[in-house]
């Protein structure tokens, strides 16, 4: 089974959160939300109060991942790009060939760590220049380069996290999730 950790911190964005988390989970993929504040109970931009799985501190390493993730939302970006630990795990993640993604905001702490140069991404409309110049930036809602996947923010969440789903499932199965969740019909209204 496909595993997953999303690193939380204070201020992250609920549905870049929990919308990929949710669509993973529905795919059977092994998904850990990871508070990197020294609580399970982790506070969104907007006073949503989360639960995590595990604590960062109590994880030696992140070498059975086969995707690290990162919600969006501020100050949650900004948070996240401040822990070491995080830097660190996405770091040897990339380094490793396996995936990492990030939506909206949090594209900044991948182009912050190297981990987008001479790569195509996105991030939230008007943060472009938290890509760097070695990105190129995309302006797509999901876009997706090598082992990087990165999606524009909240209104991407969906098509983010069937992409990141379609990592660890066929097709046609990616395909039996979307329509059970009427996303579908979501397309053609």
């Amino acid at each position: 089974m496909a595993k997953v950790y999303e690193f939380l911190a204070n201020g992250f964005e609920e549905v870049e959160a929990l919308a990929p988390v949710d669509i993973l989970r529905r795919g059977g993929v092994e998904v850990k939300m990871v508070s990197i504040t020294g609580s399970n109970l982790v506070e969104s931009s907007h006073g949503v109060v989360v639960k995590a799985d595990l604590l960062f501190e109590n994880i030696t390493d992140f070498s059975d991942a086969d995707l690290l993730m990162l919600p969006g939302g501020m100050p949650g970006s900004k948070n996240l790009n401040e822990h070491e630990g995080v830097r660190k795990a996405l770091k040897e993640q990339f380094e490793k060939g396996k995936r990492v993604a990030a939506i909206c905001a949090a594209p900044l702490v991948l182009a912050s760590v190297g981990l987008l140069k001479g790569k195509k991404a996105t991030i939230y409309p008007g943060m472009e220049s938290y890509l760097g110049e070695d990105a190129e930036y995309t302006g797509a809602l999901v876009q997706e380069d090598g082992n990087v996947t990165t999606g524009a923010g909240p209104a991407a969440s969906f098509p983010y996290g069937y992409q990141l789903l379609s990592y660890f499932l066929p097709a046609e199965k990616v395909e039996e999730i979307k329509k059970g969740m009427i996303y579908d019909r979501l397309l053609n209204s």
